[in-house]
């Protein structure tokens, strides 16, 4: 990817010197913690970064993340020392180490993207018949037919490069000869670009087709804003990665089928070329973070002050010490407001460990570590939870709510 020492040494290095260690030192902090901070939203138990848990998106786009993650702490330091020095200090195998990573995580994030695009639009244009392919095993499978399939588009960098010396330096370079070299990076243009941005391009321009005709049912809208948030990411995420690669290819092609003469001015722009792909690894986490409400959710959760409580009512925790259906005990919390999509229920907190729900009126959510309003006169099913430190059980059967003051029958 990079074989910055056939140009001179001279006028050229002292410019790189200057600007690719600030560059490249941002690039590695930036990438390594939005992508460390992408793993530790993903790897949360509980919901998704999309609130779909265990989502084939959210296994992607951790795919994805590892990726970046590994191009970041393995690739780019090397990368750095490859412009800012005057010879290469690091033996001929992490020469072909380096640079096998760069295209082996090149290839794997490219892929995946492709797969992330033909994901969403399954999961958009045919929900229902669907369900069955887009399952987090199936999605497993698809990131190791990914890695398997990286692995052996980039194999051929192992040989690609190697130490050759120069006067009394040892540099990192393309070994093979012009005729070989112009046809894997064509190939790898092709397969690494070309044709990953055709099968997003086509993806993704379907699913929008569809969204823009589509009016679906009003009992669906969370569910299809949640797809939108998702498809919203991963096409900007999908775009950045054409808008970067795209002119490190275009050189590559000028290099090989146009005039590209050696020069202060061409080392410059094949500079800011390889930093901008480069910096592709360190941008996605924020377009998570632009794009969707939920990631942003989750990673607040991260830290402690992002936790927010609800707050108790006034009153209720008093309420709450009452027998249960002595007057006054719901009162209290009648006023509280029911969160959306919650079943209707009536959940009281007998003495520990034991909690009865009741299938009575509409949920709704406090502070108190339980929630209640009035109940109607005839529950439909009555639930009992056995919880402790080490164990938890459940048994359900029909039932009238306990009389007031009765703490319900307690599991064994």
């Amino acid at each position: 990817m990079t074989d910055a020492q056939n140009v001179s040494l001279d006028s050229p290095g002292s410019m790189g010197a200057v600007a690719v260690p600030v560059v490249f030192a941002l690039i590695f902090l930036l990438g390594t913690v939005g992508n460390g901070l992408v793993l530790a939203v993903l790897l949360q138990p509980g919901l998704g970064a999309w609130q779909e848990p265990g989502s084939t998106t959210d296994l992607f786009i951790l795919n994805l993340a590892v990726a970046d993650l590994c191009f970041i702490l393995c690739c780019v330091p090397f990368q750095a020392a490859i412009y800012t020095l005057d010879a290469w200090l690091f033996g001929a195998l992490v020469c072909k180490a380096v640079h096998l990573l760069i295209y082996l995580t090149m290839y794997a994030s490219s892929f995946t993207l492709a797969a992330v695009s033909v994901d969403r639009y399954l999961a958009v244009r045919h929900p229902l018949r669907s369900r069955a392919l887009r399952t987090p095993r199936n999605a497993r499978a698809a990131v190791g037919l990914v890695w398997l399939l990286a692995a052996l588009f980039s194999a051929p960098y192992l040989s690609y490069y190697g130490i050759v010396r120069y006067g009394a330096l040892e540099l990192c370079v393309p070994t093979w000869e012009d005729a070989r070299r112009r046809a894997l990076d064509v190939a790898t243009f092709a397969a690494g670009y070309l044709l990953p941005v055709a099968v997003v391009s086509l993806a993704y321009g379907r699913t929008l087709r569809f969204l823009w005709a589509a009016v679906g049912p009003a009992g669906a809208a969370a569910a299809e804003a949640r797809r939108r948030a998702a498809g919203r990411a991963m096409l900007a995420v999908a775009a950045l990665y054409a808008l970067c690669w795209g002119p490190h290819h275009a050189l590559i092609l000028c290099f090989w089928y146009g005039r590209f003469a050696f020069s202060p001015a061409t080392y410059a722009c094949r500079l800011a070329s390889h930093c901008l792909a480069y910096a592709n690894s360190c941008l996605n986490p924020l377009v998570y973070a632009l794009a969707s409400r939920h990631f942003r959710a989750r990673l607040r959760r991260l830290w402690p002050c992002g936790r927010r409580r609800p707050r108790c009512p006034p009153g209720a925790r008093r309420a709450l010490r009452r027998p249960f259906g002595a007057p006054g005990y719901g009162e209290a919390l009648s006023h509280t407001r029911a969160p959306a999509g919650l079943p209707a229920a009536l959940i009281t907190l007998w003495p520990p460990p034991y909690l009865s729900l009741h299938t009575a009126g509409v949920i709704s959510l406090d502070g108190c570590g339980a929630t209640h309003f009035l109940p109607h006169r005839k529950p439909i099913t009555f639930i009992s939870f056995w919880l402790s430190p080490e164990t938890f059980g459940f048994r359900v059967s029909p039932a009238h709510l306990p009389a007031a003051g009765h703490p319900g029958k307690a599991l064994p």
